[in-house]
């Protein structure tokens, strides 16, 4: 995912993919929803991408004890 993007998909109905088909993906709420539970339990959801080589996306939540 590019970096610039890495926030942005945490606002609702941001997707990175943009011909909103629906055989592409959802309505870009997940990721939202999840931040917006987490920081109601005072955490800190929080995306990167995984290190090159590598691909893939990292979610870490924090939650405080």
């Amino acid at each position: 995912m590019p970096e610039q993007e890495l926030s942005n998909v945490l606002e609702p109905f941001r997707r990175v993919e943009d011909s909103r088909s629906r055989q592409t993906g959802g309505t870009g709420l997940g990721l939202s929803i999840a931040r917006m539970i987490v920081e109601k339990h005072g955490g800190k959801l929080s995306l990167s991408n995984k290190p090159l080589p590598a691909t893939g996306l990292v979610v870490e939540i924090r939650l405080p004890l």
